[in-house]
């Protein structure tokens, strides 16, 4: 029978470390768990009452055992890798961007401007090429690449060079004589 699994011993730097995480409780629930496991090991309990403990599976508790004697508190930190793959190349990715960057209508398209709907929907169309991205996904794209499709707005400043002192007529006048009536054209 193999020998139970338990935690090396424990240096003072490290139980203090382990004994503040728990105690403050303030931390990642992860990190909690993974310093509760190592404390009652190391408090001499076996891997399924530490299980049962800290209500997680007995292998999680023996792969946390051995990452600690092997790596030391660098195992509180969980190493996850996760998500989805990806989905587009950065071929893909520049041909969107060059895509949103080129107006509509050059592209045969009956509108003047690109909206993510559109954008998308002409995305999945595109001949020779299946780029399948979703409104959300192309939001980000665009964001992460500085590409917005809001009107530029054009206020124009007025070559007026009586312009302030107008202005200042005219709030003159608003303040003094509030029955006025003023029509701009």
């Amino acid at each position: 029978m193999a020998e139970p699994v338990r935690v090396r011993r424990l240096t003072d730097q490290e139980g203090q470390e382990l004994q503040q995480i728990v105690r403050r409780g303030s931390t990642s629930s992860v990190r909690y768990r993974r310093a509760m496991m190592l404390l009652a090991s190391a408090g001499g309990n076996r891997v399924p009452v530490i299980a049962q403990l800290v209500q997680a599976d007995e292998d999680t508790v023996r792969e946390v055992i051995h990452r600690f004697n092997k790596i030391g508190l660098a195992c509180l930190d969980p190493q996850w890798v996760g998500g989805r793959p990806r989905l587009l190349s950065n071929d893909d990715e520049d041909f969107i961007i060059q895509t949103a960057t080129t107006r509509p209508t050059k592209l045969s398209q009956p509108f003047t401007r690109w909206s993510i709907r559109k954008l998308a929907a002409y995305l999945r169309r595109v001949h020779g090429r299946v780029i399948r991205i979703g409104r959300e996904a192309l939001r980000c794209l665009l964001r992460r690449r500085g590409i917005t499709f809001q009107r530029t707005k054009t206020w124009k400043e007025s070559p007026d060079p009586e312009r302030d002192a107008e202005l200042d007529r005219i709030e003159h006048v608003l303040e003094h004589f509030p029955d006025r009536v003023f029509a701009f054209d």
